[in-house]
């Protein structure tokens, strides 16, 4: 872990497109910020100390991501979509509720990655939050040979956090159109990782 926090104090995060969420949190309304779980490390060390509520799975691998996300400042959550799914909705409500933010990894625990789950929308449907789709890229990195190729980035690397625009789910939405508004919110998270992973590169 030392040496890991070592190399990320190195990273020079970028930050883009972050004007709604600032007016979002102007505002103290709470979010669900959305982005894919090989991301997950450069963002939460990019936001560490921010107070946010997370999920993270009850799997082996999860209570050492549980441990990290606590040590760096967030409140977690155990459960996922496979192993205490609807307690951890549950509880992902509460904080929303409670005016905090939320960020979630919709293709974890297990993947398929870049797929989306429903969970997000159903908590922005039962709270009101918006959902806030987050790319994050490196300009050098490492990739692990995981189901996601979770991604760390290398010594120096220059790290871009681009946000999408927000999502709202209405609080009547049937099946239908949450399937709808979960196929729109997988392409627009995955155009706007592709458009950041091309530009941090050039």
């Amino acid at each position: 872990m030392a040496l890991l926090e070592t190399v990320l104090r190195t990273v020079r995060v970028d930050r883009q497109g972050g004007d709604e969420v600032a007016a979002l949190e102007r505002a103290g309304r709470p979010y669900v910020a959305v982005f894919w779980h090989a991301r997950l490390l450069p963002l939460a060390w990019a936001y560490r100390g921010s107070d946010v509520a997370t999920l993270v799975s009850r799997s082996r691998d999860g209570r050492l991501i549980a441990d990290v996300a606590s040590r760096w400042g967030y409140r977690v959550e155990r459960g996922s979509s496979s192993r205490g799914g609807t307690a951890g909705l549950r509880a992902i409500v509460r904080h929303l509720q409670a005016g905090r933010r939320v960020a979630l990894t919709p293709d974890g625990p297990r993947g398929p990655a870049r797929v989306m789950k429903a969970g997000p929308l159903q908590a922005a449907r039962l709270t009101g939050a918006p959902l806030v789709p987050i790319a994050i890229a490196a300009s050098r990195a490492w990739h692990a040979g995981s189901w996601d190729r979770f991604l760390v980035p290398l010594p120096f690397a220059r790290v871009v956090v681009r946000f999408g625009p927000a999502l709202a789910v209405p609080p009547d939405a049937d099946g239908a159109a949450i399937e709808a508004l979960r196929r729109r919110l997988e392409r627009e998270l995955n155009a706007l990782v592709d458009a950041t992973d091309a530009d941090v590169r050039r």
